[in-house]
């Protein structure tokens, strides 16, 4: 490997500026991986608006067993971004290397497991006969595609999640960005089936997501084993070590924890929204998307923020990370209570855009889906703050916090919420978008006097143990 690398400081000078330089590339990164999704949604709402109900519905049964994995990139970022604000690029390459292995060898357990139970998953949800009849059997179709694509899909996540740690954003943006034209330019070709290519549908959106991903995953390995950007990854980093991988599941199973319950959580919501008609599935579907693409200015300043908080407290300065978590959510806080008021104001052209096929469904999803995202706008603001708030918690190495925070977001009040009132009052698809709308709320009313107590300020980095290959001793 040649050249030198020498990783960005995050722990001198301005805090606006690294900041901003680390999030606009995630959120461009947040954009695209959402392109990947909105792609699918449109191309599969031209050809059959059922489809778009099956990805809706099927995305939580996937995310259930791809956020185990997800947890533990989370676990490699934090890990990279504190041996690197703490000078230790030997460790912050070793932690890579494991993370990278450990991942990689996870992820191709969960895609088969994903394969063993996608039809017994299928068969517990609940469903009216119409939703049983053409909604489900293409669920089947599309997740058992999917899951066999695990190992590419979470290829380029650990690979993103190391140069983040890292403080390069930028060279993972470039990749994605090649990977989604490549996937947006096969999606109507194997949808539809132009040319020699023959219709596949359904099926052809999840083999077209997850080529693409997998030649992103390729481009990502590339740029760490034969360049000199990210952390210095050697071939003996990839051997698993018991003391390490100890570090990173002890990290990163809090946020696997969070994650999987965020998934099982909505797995639960999915079976919820099955019991009703189509167009209540397909207005739930797109909203949840949409609202997915409004968030990303703030997870891109939650995981910029991470990063930041991580190398700050590693370099033994919390002072300069506690400011750094404020200046995001106040920035964030702002600019999402402009996209509320947008968002408010103008549902019905923003839900037809997505729906945009002709049917018998498509007028009530529309109608449905504008009282959803006029209803949701309410939580915009809160969700962008909480967000920036969790990246301070998980760069200090608190992943409990964050756990504990969406535990009460879910089960303290999204799931009751939305039982209650769709089912138990009988306020059918109404309470659902209002149950939906109250979680982050309260999580963001809890986690900002929470963070405000300051009991995250210690690194978990063994500052004695940096540059010796020795492993990071852990405070939480």
């Amino acid at each position: 490997m040649s050249g030198s690398k020498s990783p960005k400081n995050l722990t001198e000078g301005s805090l606006a500026r690294p900041l901003f330089h680390l999030a606009w590339p995630i959120v461009t990164i947040q954009l695209l991986q959402v392109t990947y999704n909105l792609a699918d949604t449109i191309f599969l709402g031209w050809y059959d608006p059922t489809a778009v109900a099956a990805i809706s519905l099927g995305f939580p049964i996937l995310f259930l067993l791809l956020s185990v994995a997800g947890g533990f990139t989370t676990a490699a970022a934090i890990l990279v971004a504190q041996y690197t604000g703490a000078e230790g690029s030997e460790d912050a390459g070793r932690i890579a290397g494991q993370s990278l292995a450990f991942v990689g060898l996870l992820s191709i357990g969960l895609g088969l497991l994903g394969v063993l139970v996608t039809d017994p998953l299928l068969a517990f949800l609940p469903a009216n006969a119409e939703t049983g009849a053409s909604v489900l059997p293409m669920m089947g179709d599309y997740l058992t595609i999917v899951f066999l694509g695990t190992p590419f899909i979470f290829g380029f996540y650990v690979f993103t999640a190391l140069m983040r740690g890292y403080g390069d954003t930028y060279t993972p943006m470039r990749i994605m960005a090649i990977s989604v034209a490549i996937n947006v330019v096969l999606d109507p070709i194997v949808i539809f089936g132009l040319g020699p290519v023959p219709e596949l549908g359904i099926e052809g959106a999840a083999l077209a997501s997850v080529f693409s991903r997998g030649l992103a995953t390729v481009a990502g390995m590339y740029v760490l084993f034969r360049t000199n950007r990210g952390p210095d990854i050697s071939l003996p980093d990839l051997r698993l070590e018991r003391e390490t991988v100890t570090e990173i599941v002890r990290i990163g199973t809090p946020t696997a924890l969070e994650q999987s319950m965020v998934a099982f959580a909505m797995v639960l919501l999915t079976a919820l929204v099955a019991l009703f008609a189509p167009p209540v599935a397909a207005a739930y579907g797109v909203v949840n998307r949409l609202v997915s693409l409004v968030v990303l200015p703030a997870i891109g300043v939650g995981q910029a923020t991470e990063t930041v908080v991580g190398q700050n407290l590693g370099a033994e300065k919390p002072d300069r990370a506690e400011r750094a978590v404020w200046l995001g959510a106040t920035v964030v806080g702002g600019t999402m209570i402009v996209v509320a008021v947008i968002a408010a104001a103008f549902p019905e052209p923003i839900v037809a855009s997505i729906l945009g096929a002709d049917s018998e469904h498509t007028e009530e999803s529309i109608r449905l889906g504008s009282q959803y995202l006029r209803i949701r706008s309410v939580e915009f603001a809160f969700m962008g703050v909480l967000q920036v708030f969790l990246g301070g918690f998980r760069g200090a190495g608190n992943t409990k916090h964050a756990l504990a925070i969406a535990l009460l977001i879910l089960w303290g009040a999204r799931v009751p919420a939305t039982y209650g009132l769709a089912i138990w009052l009988d306020w059918g698809a109404l309470g659902i978008w209002i149950g939906m709308s109250v979680g982050d709320i309260v999580g963001a009313l809890v986690a900002v006097p929470w963070f405000m107590r300051g009991t995250w300020r210690e690194s978990i980095v063994d500052r004695g143990a940096v540059g010796g290959g020795g492993a990071a001793s852990l405070d939480e």
